[in-house]
Order: C-alpha cells, then sequence, then structure tokens
C-alpha cells in the first residue's frame, strides 16, 4: 500500500512537470517563429496578388491580431484539442501529422532495432575483453559514429549503393527497399553513441562491489553478468535508446530531407520553408509530447529495473 501511494504521488508530479514543460515549449517555440523572416500571407497569395488580398489573408490567418491575442488562441485551441488547419495545404494539421506518422515510426523503429543489434552485443564484449580487436572497433565506431557528418554519410551511401551499384534506391518511399538507406544512415550514429554507452556502464557493473562479491562467492560468470552486470548496465542504456527513439520519433530531419523520406521531419522543413506556423507548431508540439512521454516512461522503467532508484523516486522505506 505504501509503495502503491508512493508512486502515485511520484506520477502526479511527474505528469504535472511535464504539462509545465509542455506548455514552456509550446510558448517558446511560437514566440521563436514569429520572429523568422517571411510572410505567409504573402507566400499563400503569391507575387503577383496586391496588397489588398494580402491583408485579407492575413486577416483570416488572424495573423493581423496583437501576439498576445494569437499566443492565447492557440493555446485555447491546444486545450481542445484543435491544432488548427494548415496555411499551406489548407487541411488540419492533425492530418498531416498523422498521414507522415507512419513513415517516420517505421524508419524510427528500423534505425533503432539495427542500432539495438549491433551496438548491445559489441559493448558488452568489447567491455569483457577490453584489449580485443572488438574493443578497438567499438572505440573506432564510437569516434566515427559522433565526429562525420549525417549528410555526408547518406551521401556516401547514395554514391555506392544507388548510384555505384545500383541496388538501392536514392530517395522516396515507394517500396521496402527504400528504407534501408535512409534506416542504415541513422542507424551508424545511433550505434556509435550506443556502443560507447553500453561499454561504459558494463566496465562500471563490473567493477563495482555486488559483482565482485558475486563473483568472490563462486556464481558462475555467466550467472553474475545475466543476473547483476547486464540489470544495473541497463539503465544508462535504457536512457540512450529511449532519447533516441524520440529524437527519431520527432523526425531525422536531415536524413529524411536527404532521402526524399515524407515523414514528419520533411514536413518540418516544409512548414517552416512555407512559413506555414501552424503547421510548423502542431508538428513541434507532436515532437515536444514524444519526448516528454519517453522519458516519463524511461523514468518508471529506471524504478523497474533498479530498486536503489526506486527507493530514491517513489521514496519506499
Amino acid at each position: 500500500m505504501e509503495m502503491a501511494s508512493s508512486l502515485s504521488t511520484y506520477l502526479f508530479f511527474r505528469f504535472l512537470q511535464a504539462i509545465v514543460t509542455f506548455f514552456g515549449a509550446m510558448i517558446l517555440f511560437f514566440l521563436i517563429v514569429r520572429l523568422l523572416p517571411g510572410d505567409p500571407a504573402r507566400l499563400l497569395a503569391g507575387p503577383e496578388a496586391s496588397e489588398e488580398d494580402v491583408v485579407r489573408i492575413r486577416e483570416a490567418l488572424g495573423l493581423n491580431k496583437p501576439i498576445y491575442e494569437q499566443l492565447i488562441s492557440y493555446l485555447t485551441s491546444i486545450m481542445r484539442g484543435d491544432l488548427g488547419i494548415s496555411i499551406k495545404y489548407g487541411t488540419p494539421v492533425l492530418n498531416e501529422i498523422l498521414a507522415r506518422l507512419p513513415y517516420t515510426i517505421a524508419l524510427a523503429l528500423v534505425a533503432e532495432a539495427i542500432a539495438v543489434a549491433i551496438a548491445i552485443p559489441l559493448g558488452v564484449l568489447a567491455a569483457l575483453k577490453p584489449r580485443s580487436i572488438l574493443a578497438y572497433a567499438a572505440s573506432l565506431l564510437g569516434i566515427l559514429g559522433t565526429s562525420l557528418p549525417v549528410f555526408w554519410v547518406g551521401l556516401m551511401l547514395i554514391f555506392i549503393f544507388a548510384v555505384e551499384l545500383k541496388v538501392l534506391p536514392s530517395s522516396g518511399a515507394e517500396s521496402p527497399k527504400h528504407i534501408v538507406l535512409p534506416a542504415l544512415t541513422l542507424a551508424f550514429f545511433l550505434t556509435g553513441n550506443l556502443t560507447r554507452m553500453t561499454r561504459a556502464a558494463v566496465l562500471e557493473a563490473l567493477s563495482s562491489n555486488h559483482v565482485l562479491t558475486a563473483l568472490a562467492k563462486g556464481l558462475p560468470f555467466s550467472k553474475v553478468l545475466l543476473r547483476h552486470v547486464l540489470r544495473v548496465s541497463l539503465i544508462p542504456i535504457l536512457t540512450i535508446i529511449s532519447l533516441q527513439l524520440g529524437a527519431l520519433l520527432g523526425g531525422a530531419i536531415i536524413t529524411e530531407t536527404i532521402f526524399a523520406w515524407p515523414g514528419i521531419g520533411s514536413l518540418l522543413v516544409d512548414s517552416l520553408f512555407f512559413r506555414d506556423y501552424v503547421l510548423a507548431q502542431g508538428i513541434i508540439m507532436f515532437i515536444v509530447g514524444v519526448f516528454i512521454l519517453l522519458n516519463l516512461v524511461t523514468d518508471i522503467a529506471y524504478a523497474l529495473v533498479d530498486p536503489r532508484v526506486r527507493e530514491v523516486l517513489w521514496r519506499v522505506r
């Protein structure tokens, strides 16, 4: 009962913190996006339109109102679940996001799955054999993954597999083959960071007192590795995976643009280019919401994996 009460209290304050963070981010982006140069009414009207037409469109969009009135109207619409109408497409923002969302989810899941399948085994083996070839390969992969520009890796993959070998398409999303190159581009960077984090976490766990005690008692190393080392190492690993997945679900902007992948990231670029404030705000709201939700789930997962975290977060005694 005490644990359930502590969990309820913890979740209440985490949800309260999430709400404050969400609306704070929305207000900040609302103000920033209006500092961008360009007039969406002029872009929508076209270069041949008269000033009267531009003024009429600006009034229809509510852009002629004071900034504080626009902000109040925007926050009120969010609380009603109304994200507004896209200036460029003339359709509900929610419809545009939902239409692109499956592509972003597919790309994120495939890229993260590739990264996890490579990085975690490689990181564990590199930690268990710190002077082996695998350890040096893990270090090299971590360096390359954090130093090479994503656009350069994407262009190199296009040049090799699409231009020279002609085995994979370079852009679009018409078939399962089209997801291979953008997923590999993202997985390259995800794998580098995740490998380094896994290796460091396993090394730290191997030197901890409870692991050394378990080994001193004569427990088989395989059992110690599974029950003690990997369980403790899951905490930082879950952190990096959740952050990576949140970033990908928010749209890998550069990768989606390079490969013309019709996801959330490329839609955000188009909305900002066209000064479609309403659509850009809706996409940012989705991205912020994903990050907040994943952070909340990660915090709860921490407590389930490690009792020490549970004691601190839930105040269990």
